[in-house]
């Protein structure tokens, strides 16, 4: 992981530099452009990650009819679900693979600016330093108010008992732990949030038509 750290912090140099070139030297905005530059790279792995995910949740009435069918045949059960993926024509671990290939790269993300070490100024908007935690706890609001819309998003089923955990639970726990974090890492969360909105909301766009 340390091979990835070193090239996050590598690349928000060099892009630090290049702002510094145009006269607007910012970690900051160094960090924003490279967030950006990642979500749209990684944009083909998380379409597919999400059009999987809205496959199973299509199918889910679907699982619970045969589920509840064949709940004390396991054998049955497990061979009218490969069939119905078969029908459906959708392969439940499509969602998985992306997911792996992108997860390396988001914890060398984190790392690499979480340990980074800032040369001269690291402020950015209201924040003296993004070394160190937002102040005034905008940005970690941000982080559990993005977190919330980005699950909201992606999970429009809320009927469940554990999805209405997930759906709050993992905002306000994001948000918790970004009143610690160094408000560059908070930064990169709440951008990478915003992208994925976007993101997701121009497939559903795409969808509808």
């Amino acid at each position: 992981m340390d091979f990835l750290s070193n090239i996050v912090q590598q690349v928000i140099t060099v892009l630090y530099n290049m702002t510094a070139t145009v006269g607007l030297p910012n970690y900051g905005l160094a960090i924003i452009i490279m967030t950006i530059i990642v979500k749209i790279l990684l944009y083909p792995l998380t379409k597919k990650q999400i059009e999987s995910t809205k496959a199973m949740m299509a199918m889910q009435p679907k699982m619970k009819a045969i589920q509840e069918k064949y709940k004390n045949d396991k054998q049955r059960l497990n061979m009218e679900l490969a069939n119905l993926y078969k029908q459906e024509n959708v392969n439940p671990l499509a969602g998985c693979l992306p997911l792996l290939v992108q997860m390396p790269i988001m914890i060398g993300i984190f790392y690499g600016i979480r340990d980074f070490h800032y040369v001269g100024p690291a402020n950015f908007l209201w924040i003296q330093s993004i070394s160190n935690p937002d102040p005034m706890y905008i940005l970690p609001v941000l982080s559990a108010l993005t977190t919330f819309m980005q699950s909201k998003q992606t999970m429009p089923d809320t009927s469940s008992a554990q999805n209405k955990m997930m759906l709050y639970f993992m905002p306000l726990f994001i948000g918790y732990i970004s009143f610690s974090f160094p408000a560059g890492l908070v930064l990169y969360w709440v951008v990478m949030n915003l992208m994925q909105i976007g993101q997701q909301a121009l497939m559903n766009k795409a969808t509808v038509k």
